[in-house]
C-alpha cells in the first residue's frame, strides 16, 4: 500500500517550470517505483533475458543513458565519445555490476537531468534541436517529454521482466 499519492498527485514540485511538471513527475515516479521494484532483487538475475526480452540490467542502464542523451540534445550539444561508448555498452554483461550500483547510477543521471530541467526557460520549449548525426528534427520540449515517456516505457518493461524472473 502506498504511504502517499503518486508523484503527479502531490502538486507542483518547487524549482521546476510549471510547463515541465509532467516530465518531472514522470521521472520521479519511475525513480520511486524502480527503487521499490529492485530492492532485494538477486544480482544473479540481473542479466537474465526471459523469453529473449531485455535484461533488468539493460533497462536500468538504458534509462540512465537516454536521460543523459536527451539532456545533451536539449542543451543543443552533440554526444561525446564517452556517451557513444556508454550506448554501445548498454546491455553488455558486466559481472562486476550490482543492483545497487545500477540504481545508484540511475539516480545520478536522474539528478543531473532534473538539474537541467530546473534551469530551462519554458520559452525555449519549441526551439529546434537536432538529434543524432543526422540532426533529425525535434525541440527542447520534445526531447524532455521523450525522456520522460521513454523512462516510463522502460520502467514498464523492467517491471514485467523482474516479476517474471522473481517467479522462476
Amino acid at each position: 500500500m502506498r504511504s502517499q499519492p503518486e508523484v503527479w498527485l502531490r502538486g507542483p514540485i518547487d524549482k521546476f517550470p510549471l510547463d515541465l511538471q509532467p516530465v518531472v513527475h514522470a521521472i520521479l515516479q519511475a525513480q520511486e517505483e524502480i527503487h521499490v521494484l529492485m530492492k532485494g532483487f538477486p544480482v544473479d538475475l540481473l542479466w537474465e533475458k526471459p523469453a529473449g526480452m531485455a535484461s533488468p540490467a539493460f533497462h536500468l542502464q538504458h534509462i540512465a543513458g537516454v536521460l543523459d542523451r536527451m539532456a545533451t540534445y536539449a542543451k543543443a550539444e552533440t554526444l561525446s565519445e564517452q556517451q557513444f561508448n556508454y550506448l554501445k555498452e548498454e546491455g553488455n554483461v558486466k559481472t562486476d555490476m550490482t543492483v545497487e550500483s545500477l540504481v545508484e547510477q540511475l539516480d545520478i543521471e536522474i539528478a543531473e537531468f532534473l538539474q537541467i530541467i530546473s534551469a530551462i526557460d519554458p520559452g525555449t520549449l519549441t526551439d529546434f534541436r537536432g538529434v543524432g548525426r543526422a540532426q533529425l528534427p525535434s525541440t527542447v520540449g520534445g526531447l524532455l517529454f521523450h525522456a520522460a515517456e521513454h523512462t516510463q516505457r522502460h520502467f514498464g518493461q523492467l517491471l514485467v521482466t523482474v516479476n517474471i524472473l522473481r517467479k522462476k
